[in-house]
């Protein structure tokens, strides 16, 4: 008999205490679109999802600034393959932006890459 009052009271403690997390939590979005939390916190994600840069590009390619565009085609080609046997489909992709951020900029600078 103790037992089942005693296991009322905590499913009815339970269900209380999850009303209030929701209401509270409810509450704390209300204020944060009052204050302008909630938007500079979505800027600041914005932020992080940054496009690369081309010094990055470069970095992840191994390459300088004088590097011609055969000589990053065929590092990207040997990262790109290397990374395809290996499995790791995260630094392929890398690569893979990199390689389509340098060709933006060439694109932009000589009109088309060599």
């Amino acid at each position: 008999m103790a037992a089942r009052i005693l296991a009322n009271l905590l499913a009815a403690g339970s269900m209380v205490l999850g009303r209030a997390v929701v209401q509270a939590y409810q509450k704390a979005l209300q204020n944060a679109n009052k204050t302008g939390v909630a938007q500079e916190a979505l800027n600041n994600m914005q932020r992080v999802r940054k496009t690369m840069t081309e010094q990055e590009a470069r970095l992840i390619l191994g390459i300088g600034e004088k590097t011609t565009w055969e000589e990053i085609l065929q590092k990207y080609d040997a990262l790109f393959e290397k990374n395809a046997k290996s499995g790791s489909f995260y630094l392929q992709s890398k690569v893979h932006r990199a390689k389509e951020c340098l060709e933006a900029a060439y694109q932009s600078k000589d009109g088309q890459p060599s």
